[in-house]
């Protein structure tokens, strides 16, 4: 889970989400339009209004007058009352009921035995004081442009009586009638639509920011250096490879026609990482492995190989993932002599190693399945054969199986310089990270840094040194 937040990750987060976040807004609007377009149903609004006198003479005098304006207003609060009372409702909806049939107010209100409930009718209207006058605004809103014209002008009708007869002071009067107004003020498709899309615009981003809050996996290398004091040997861009399928890491070489220029030169970086790694070290045996599976360990190791060979140095690269071996696939070669064979001594080690690959890289394949994979990697033989072979090449790079799956890694934690740990963009969690750093501490194996693969965020370091390896190659 994540704390730290500013206001520029979040730019950066909601940007890498930036089509995710457009066409859920666009979908919110869309449904609020289809939704108040062809589902909720058409309002239509009429009002009156009404005017309080507290005498019903009205008085050349002007102090009176003034007075009487004055006790028209104390009177409104109470003239409001008593018209939402349900007598005066239950005279309204008579009314109605003598004009319209049963089958049609059945559309637009709650009927018991034939009367309109006098809530039901209530809650289509609203009266309300209008300020500093002694005026009173009556509307009434429902499904017919007729019912709401008749709704104000049967409430005008009834309230004088009303009135008397509960206040017995003043008097209640119009100077028009309600009208009827076929446009629907309800519902507002317009505004609607653009609250959907504000709702849909907030919703996408909250998804965003909680998805991200719990999101544990390594995304940034500067918190994965700091985190665990380790370098970061390099980064590698996304690249769509041929054999990418799904969420599977796709295998690709760095001599591929289709390697873009960027990838090649961030196996250069990794390759000078490493050898700086390396300059203090008298063996020069790497590993490389990752946490789990599919996370690019053995396109990385067939990569540093392979630009490790282009400086002129020989190379060898070494299958030790017996169970699952990927070696032979990247390069199209034979499987069928291999390092199981050479520690098993079933072959001669030159038997065993594919000479000249490419130039300057000889491959020993994994070769036949062995039945005890753990067993042949820290067996006296595999030390005395990566012995026998250091002397024979600049670097040896042995692709190892994934640390959190089985423990063969680990075995030749005292034959190598140093493990390189791949780590995949936003697949790899910190989890799995501190799982490989337990194991590794247990067996004093020494981790020379992490490689994070499959950059598929636009930050801005990873952009920069994109564009500028394109501005180089178009030179």
């Amino acid at each position: 889970m994540k704390n730290d937040y500013t206001i520029e990750s979040l730019i950066k987060l909601f940007l890498t989400k930036i089509w995710i976040i457009i066409v859920v807004t666009l979908l919110g609007g869309i449904t609020a339009f289809c939704f108040s377009k062809f589902v909720l149903p058409l309002q239509y609004s009429s009002h009156i209004s009404m005017y309080v006198q507290s005498y019903t003479d009205v008085s050349e005098d002007t102090d009176k007058n003034q007075n009487n304006i004055s006790n028209s207003k104390q009177l409104i609060n109470t003239y409001v009352e008593v018209l939402k009372d349900d007598v005066v409702m239950r005279a309204v909806g008579h009314k109605l009921e003598a004009k319209y049939s049963e089958q049609t107010l059945k559309q637009y209100f709650t009927l018991n035995d034939g009367q309109i409930n006098p809530s039901s009718l209530r809650s289509c209207i609203t009266i309300t004081a209008v300020s500093d006058t002694s005026a009173l605004n009556v509307t009434a809103v429902t499904g017919n442009d007729k019912i709401s014209a008749d709704i104000c002008n049967n409430l005008a009708r009834v309230s004088q009586r009303y009135i008397q007869k509960a206040v017995g002071v003043g008097s209640i009067s119009t100077i028009d009638t309600a009208k009827i107004y076929e446009t629907p003020v309800s519902p507002d498709i317009l505004k609607n639509t653009a609250l959907g899309m504000m709702a849909g615009f907030v919703l996408i981003l909250a998804v965003i920011l909680l998805i991200d809050f719990f999101d544990n996996t390594v995304k940034d290398i500067d918190v994965l250096s700091k985190k665990y004091n380790k370098a970061i040997l390099g980064q590698v861009m996304h690249f769509k490879s041929e054999t990418e399928k799904n969420d599977n890491y796709g295998y690709f070489r760095l001599v591929d026609k289709n390697v873009p220029f960027y990838i090649t030169e961030s196996y250069k970086a990794i390759r000078t990482n490493i050898s700086f790694a390396l300059s203090t070290f008298e063996k020069k045996i790497i590993a490389v492995s990752s946490a789990n599976p599919g996370e690019g360990k053995s396109t990385t190791s067939a990569n540093i190989a392979i630009a490790t060979a282009q400086s002129g140095k020989p190379v060898l690269l070494i299958d030790a993932d017996m169970r699952e071996s990927v070696q032979h696939k990247i390069f199209g070669l034979k499987n069928n002599k291999g390092l199981s064979l050479a520690i098993s001594k079933m072959n001669e080690t030159d038997e065993c190693i594919q000479k000249n690959v490419m130039e300057n890289l000889d491959v020993m394949t994994a070769g036949p399945v062995p039945p005890n994979p753990s067993e042949l990697l820290s067996s006296e033989s595999m030390r005395n054969l990566l012995k026998e072979l250091s002397s024979q090449y600049a670097l040896i790079i042995i692709d190892l199986p994934p640390i959190c799956i089985v423990s063969d890694a680990v075995t030749l934690s005292n034959e190598v310089a140093g493990l390189v740990t791949v780590v995949r963009y936003g697949k790899t969690t910190f989890e799995d990270l501190q799982e490989v750093n337990k194991r590794t501490e247990l067996c004093n194996m020494n981790i020379l840094g992490y490689v994070l693969n499959d950059i598929s965020h636009k930050n801005e370091k990873s952009s920069y040194y994109k564009y500028k390896y394109d501005y180089n190659e178009n030179q």
